[in-house]
């Protein structure tokens, strides 16, 4: 998407905009990271878990978690001059997942937010931008007390398809955020321009 905007002379210029989706399991601080690199205040739709809730929202792990995000979070960075991503953090219980697909509409690509202590909780968003092609890249969130990891072992345990990159993150962080999302915006490029590349078939 483009957006306009004026330069220091007053003329147009044109910005571009690019959609990024934040994903991951239940608690693994999709909304934390959001709200850390957004430049604007984000637009959290969270709500406050319920006793019936807990009934179906594994909660092992993030005892202290009170909250969960029932729609979207939605924020924006500027990455450099003339480039600004659109954040779109989507909820992590499956019974939200009808959401996703309105949400990837347009998506560049996606962030899936792990944690090693529940690592099993990614393995939904990575199949699903798998499968749909999406790019993508993990980012480890590094919790305090949980055990460190190798990307090339989160990489072997989540069985990921070659070249998609693991990082590891603070997701509270604003500095560790951008790395991320510089780095994701850095592979889904390569990734978008081989596919290009590819459909126009060998030169002649």
């Amino acid at each position: 998407m483009n957006s306009q905007t004026l330069d220091s002379t007053g003329e147009d210029t044109t910005a571009l905009a690019l959609k990024i989706l934040v994903a991951g399991g239940f608690g693994v601080g999709k909304t934390t990271l959001v709200g850390a690199v957004s430049e604007i205040r984000p637009l959290r739709t969270e709500e406050q878990l319920s006793s019936a809730g807990r009934t179906v929202d594994d909660t092992d792990g993030v005892d202290r978690k009170t909250t969960t995000t029932v729609a979207m979070d939605f924020g924006r960075i500027t990455i450099r001059s003339g480039l600004s991503l659109y954040l779109f953090g989507t909820p992590g219980q499956d019974r939200f997942w009808f959401l996703w697909d309105e949400l990837s509409q347009g998506a560049l690509g996606a962030v899936v937010l792990a944690d090693t202590r529940r690592l099993y909780d990614c393995f939904p968003a990575v199949d699903y931008f798998e499968h749909r092609r999406i790019p993508f890249v993990v980012a480890v969130n590094v919790f305090p007390g949980a055990r460190t990891f190798a990307a090339a072992d989160v990489s072997h345990a989540l069985d990921l398809d070659g070249g998609t990159p693991v990082v590891l993150c603070d997701a509270r962080e604003r500095d560790s955020g951008k790395e991320v999302l510089v780095r994701l915006v850095e592979y889904a490029g390569r990734i978008h321009t081989t596919r290009m590349l590819d459909s126009c078939g060998p030169l002649h």
